[in-house]
């Protein structure tokens, strides 16, 4: 790649990873937030969930947003907006205002992450180059999350508001170098600035990479102004209003799952109102003459077996780390910016993932090597199962390294896996199908190892029964273990399947950077 190529990239990866900087930094946070405006424990969770909330809530909009209304302009938009809120939690005085800051927050980023990795996938010529991009992509989201919990310990050192005030200064500087980097669409709906070559699929009406015709709506533009009247016409609002309605309660059901037996009748009543809504919503998709989700993208197996598995791994990760950190803090009674250091090794993926998975996917194809994810992570969390109440760092090293590895061998080939062979009209519908499923990963895993961590704790605390504290901490470890377990399994199935071009070794000659924001 050129060196325009990999600014463009730098700038494209440097979206994801603000996102993944500005969760762990507030992670870290919140108990200094908490105590500074008095917030009672419910609504300090709040903060977190409203996140949550909005992102998953609206991700599988947010990326068909981008191939209708244009990745360029959805990514220019919604980072401002990302920046704005932000900016505007950093000056919160009351509780309410923080957490509709962090919904907005969430939804800001459900449009803008997709944007940003369909922009990758349309900019990069399928073959290495893409594969080597979207790797790249992974490791700068895992480098985020793990910076993000060292910085986010430093920052709240001097103030918690700095929390919110960092993620602003990197948003203005994203957002001026997005502006210059990314190519505008000329008159004809080709980018200025384009490589010469269109990607198969890009032109109005041409049959995508499975020979099934582009719908006009989700075609590139024959002319910009032309293309918003049409694309505004074909927009399927109903389809919009019930996916959305759907994602929000079902990640509020899962956010419910923390309480355990608490309060489970309402849980039910909401999961089963969001199975309604989505039980609607395939039934407007499938009348709609411009659905906004095609509902034939997922009867690809690919597509589908990659979105559930990343779904689970990312899911085992996080509530893994949860596990781990409240282990740290609250039976090691770690201070915030000595769990953050300890915990920094998990990040070894984010220099992994773009040098040595590569070479991997081009000798094995993905579907081994996210296979080769999945039974490390299997062994790295099934080792911490017998964790003790004094275990030296030297004694959870190990664990926390193979889980750093896992991780840059499995999420990177999953992004690849989960958008490869997609029509380039449909590459921001299956990036925001990616993203809702870690999306909801992440918060099922949280959840559930909350859920069983507090039915096993019955009340207890580590100052009046640590033992009983401890015995919780390894019954929440199972969580992560089954996940990953049943996401192997899931990987198995990528292996029937040779005629992929992942699963060939080698893959494809390497292609040049193609600028194709439309």
């Amino acid at each position: 790649m050129g060196t325009r190529a990999w600014a463009l990239l730098l700038v494209l990866c440097g979206t994801i990873f603000l996102e993944g900087i500005d969760v762990a930094m507030l992670a870290v946070a919140i108990p200094s937030i908490r105590s500074d405006l008095g917030l009672t424990t419910d609504a300090a969770a709040w903060v977190m969930s409203a996140y949550v909330l909005g992102y998953a809530g609206f991700t599988l909009l947010g990326g068909r947003a981008a191939d209708l209304l244009g990745r360029r302009r959805m990514l220019l938009v919604w980072l401002t907006v990302f920046l704005a809120f932000s900016g505007l939690g950093g000056f919160a005085s009351e509780g309410w205002t923080l957490i509709v800051a962090r919904f907005v927050t969430g939804v800001s980023a459900a449009f803008m992450t997709p944007a940003a990795l369909s922009l990758i996938t349309t900019s990069y010529e399928e073959g290495p180059s893409r594969d080597k991009a979207l790797l790249v992509f992974a490791g700068t989201a895992a480098g985020g999350f793990s910076l993000g919990l060292v910085v986010g310990g430093l920052l709240t050192q001097l103030g918690w508001r700095w929390v919110f005030f960092a993620p602003v200064l990197l948003a203005g500087a994203l957002l001026v170098a997005a502006i210059r980097l990314i190519p505008a669409p000329g008159p004809t709906g080709t980018p200025a600035g384009a490589a010469t070559g269109t990607p198969a699929g890009a032109a109005a009406g041409a049959p995508g990479r499975a020979g099934t015709p582009t719908p006009l709506p989700a075609a590139i533009p024959k002319g910009l102004p032309a293309t918003l009247r049409s694309r505004a016409e074909g927009f399927d609002v109903l389809g919009a209003v019930t996916a959305a309605g759907a994602m929000l309660l079902a990640a509020y059901a899962v956010i419910r799952l923390e309480h355990g037996l608490d309060g489970r009748r309402a849980t039910v009543v909401v999961a089963g109102a969001a199975v309604l809504l989505a039980v609607a919503f395939v039934v407007v998709e499938r009348r709609a003459p411009a659905p906004l989700v095609r509902l034939g993208i997922l009867r690809t197996g690919s597509v589908v077996r990659a979105d559930l598995g990343a779904l689970l791994f990312v899911g085992a990760f996080f509530g893994f780390q949860f596990v781990l950190t409240l282990y740290l803090q609250e039976l090691r009674d770690w201070s915030p910016l000595r769990t953050a250091v300890a915990l920094l090794v998990l990040g070894c993926d984010a220099v992994l993932a773009p040098t040595l998975t590569p070479r991997l996917v081009a000798r094995f194809g993905h579907a081994r090597v996210i296979l080769a994810g999945f039974v490390l992570a299997v062994a790295a969390y099934g080792l911490f199962l017998p964790v003790g109440a004094d275990w030296s760092y030297a004694a959870m090293f190990p664990t926390l390294i193979i889980a750093g590895i896992a991780f840059a061998l499995a999420y990177g080939p999953l992004t690849i896996a989960a958008t490869d062979g997609v029509a380039e009209s449909e590459q921001g519908l299956a990036s925001g199908l990616l993203t809702t499923f870690t999306q909801f990963g992440s918060a099922i895993g949280i959840s559930a190892v909350t859920a069983v961590y507090g039915l096993a704790a019955s009340g207890a605390s580590a100052d009046s029964d640590p033992d009983a504290v401890l015995s919780a901490f390894r019954a929440a470890l199972v969580v992560p273990v089954a996940m990953v377990a049943l996401g192997a399994l899931v990987s198995c199935l990528g292996l029937r399947g040779r005629g992929g071009r992942g699963d060939r070794e080698g893959g494809s000659s390497a292609g040049t950077a193609q600028y194709t924001a439309n």
